[in-house]
């Protein structure tokens, strides 16, 4: 466990009757060497590492200047391909427009079409739905009639049967 400064202030010793307890002081001066040592190395490690950070630095500041200046003619090189791009654009939307305006007539001739060919079929289905009921009619008042029928001779074979009773 790391000794803290914190663990070093507050570090009390027994004592004993001729005063603190010798092997508890040793050991606390054992962790307390340890931990300087660990910290005397990472101040070592830390400061060469400082140095191979400014190391770096340095040679990223010679660096930036180059890309600062490589910026500065890309800047005017991106510059006219804008101005270059802006006009390619203008004649693209204007294009563009004549497809959409063309496009847009086709897709109202289209649509009147469509409108047409759904009235159209407005018109066959109500046709068809009258032509139908007339079916279902015409079939409605065959099944009566056979109803009838079958009634009748129903009630036919009845008064057969309470006349064949009857002789």
């Amino acid at each position: 466990m790391p000794l803290t400064a914190l663990d070093i202030q507050q570090q009390r010793f027994r004592t004993k009757v001729r005063g603190v307890d010798p092997k508890e002081v040793q050991t606390f001066l054992e962790q307390a060497a340890a931990a300087f040592e660990d910290l005397q190395r990472e101040h070592h490690r830390l400061t060469g590492e400082v140095r191979q950070l400014r190391g770096e630095i340095d040679e990223h500041r010679k660096r930036e200047g180059t890309f600062k200046r490589a910026l500065m003619q890309s800047q005017k090189v991106l510059d006219q391909m804008k101005v270059n791009a802006e006009k390619q654009a203008d004649l693209i939307v204007t294009e563009a427009e004549n497809k959409a305006e063309k496009l847009l007539h086709q897709a109202q001739r289209r649509l009147s079409q469509l409108q047409e060919d759904i009235t159209k079929l407005k018109r066959q289905r109500v046709q068809i739905e009258v032509e139908i009921g007339y079916v279902i009619e015409s079939h409605r008042r065959l099944l009566t009639l056979g109803q009838e029928q079958i009634r009748a001779t129903d009630e036919q074979d009845e008064k057969l049967k309470v006349l064949k009773k009857a002789i």
